[in-house]
């Protein structure tokens, strides 16, 4: 089993940062690829970035590239969301979650419980 905790969500204005962490434990995770994902109100669970636990590589949705950065620091175990330049419809829970390398949330066996980030006007 892997268990993820995410912290440091919250209510910032537009335009402004919010840093997301996510707290990794359990059975050998570092043989996992590890994602955020975010679903707003009324819409599907979507794709935001993913990091290779070992390798470094990271993959974003177009949506966020330039303005969001997936990090990992390996001595704590825990993957991070910087998140910059935030918009209105950036507004959602984002969760954290382990799997296989990609964009779908089939590919994830492990999930956090969310956190939520709202963005104001």
């Amino acid at each position: 089993q892997v268990q993820l905790v995410e912290s440091g969500g919250g209510l910032v204005q537009a335009g402004g940062s919010l840093r997301l962490s996510c707290a990794a434990s359990g059975r050998t995770f570092s043989n996992y690829a590890m994602a955020w994902f975010r679903q707003a109100p009324g819409k599907e669970r979507e794709f935001v970035a993913v990091i290779n636990w070992i390798t470094g590589r990271t993959y974003s949705a177009d949506s966020v590239k330039g303005r969001f950065t997936i990090s990992r620091d390996n001595a704590k175990n825990t993957v991070y969301l910087q998140m910059n330049s935030l918009k209105t419809e950036d507004t959602a829970v984002y969760y954290c979650a382990a799997g296989r390398w990609g964009v779908s949330t089939s590919n994830y066996d492990y999930w956090g419980q969310g956190t939520q980030v709202t963005v104001s006007s």
